[in-house]
């Protein structure tokens, strides 16, 4: 049986996508399957720097499409998560270098050889995304509770229906006691805005600055929230689907409930 080629996609920049690629790849290999997390953000790569494989790169995704290498040459394994590999981007190409059929081959190849391949695509909808799109079976959205966010995701999961793929929700960077405050949009207003099936819900969290400085996964923090949330999200990618999502809370909510249920301000 071959493996899903799964792209993480956003509308915009800075909604912490390639944090969601790295964490989802990691917490799927720590379920036992063989992943390739690749970087398709071709001239500004990122994911060997969060993943902490930037010292380790020989070959990368472009040398892979353009015959250059083999597959085995480009895919740096993880020394802490086994059947954890990283196909890193090019940091002197440009995404013109890439033609679609040629990424398309590569998709089905790496199927056949992994559980799992997370494309980590490019923000925007241009010839980058593109690229990391044509190849894939499945998709996810990563979105944060803004309006500009969500109305960028629109756009990407419009796109993402006509090319018959219908992509699952990420709201990441969940502040609740924003959203208590009417700060920031619930997940439920995203959620009525974008339509589409819900994967996860991931509260912002202070681990995850940490991890990418120092290249530790996230999912490896037992005190992340993030990465509780994230392994969450593979659990219920890799066929856990009735696993219910957890809503990220206020440490004070339950008080604040049961305070006005009593009178109290």
């Amino acid at each position: 049986m071959e493996g899903k080629v799964i792209v993480v996609t956003s509308g915009k920049g800075g909604v912490g996508k390639t944090t969601a690629t790295s964490s989802i790849g990691a917490a799927l290999a720590l379920e036992g399957k063989r992943v390739a997390i690749v970087d398709m953000d071709i001239g500004l790569r990122n994911l060997d720097v969060v993943m902490g494989l930037e010292n380790r790169i020989v070959f990368n995704i472009v040398d892979v499409v353009l015959g250059k290498c083999k597959i085995s040459q480009a895919a740096i394994r993880d020394r802490r998560i086994e059947n954890l590999f990283l196909i890193p981007a090019s940091q002197s190409d440009n995404k013109d270098v890439l033609s679609s059929a040629g990424v398309e081959r590569v998709a089905n190849e790496l199927r056949k050889e992994f559980d799992y391949v997370i494309m980590d695509s490019p923000a925007g909808i241009e010839r980058g995304f593109q690229n990391a799109v044509v190849g894939a079976n499945e998709a996810i959205v990563i979105c944060t509770p803004d309006v500009s966010s969500v109305r960028d995701a629109d756009r990407v999961i419009g796109i993402l229906y006509s090319r018959s793929l219908t992509p699952k929700l990420v709201v990441n960077r969940i502040e609740p006691a924003r959203v208590e405050r009417g700060e920031m949009l619930s997940y439920e207003d995203v959620l009525e805005v974008l339509s589409i099936e819900l994967l996860g819900l991931v509260p912002m969290d202070e681990h995850v600055l940490i991890s990418s400085n120092t290249g530790t996964p996230l999912v490896l923090q037992n005190d992340s929230k993030a990465g509780h949330a994230f392994k969450r999200i593979a659990r219920r990618l890799n066929g856990e689907a009735d696993l219910p999502i957890e809503v990220p809370t206020h440490k004070n909510s339950m008080w604040k409930k049961i305070s006005k249920t009593l009178g109290f301000k």
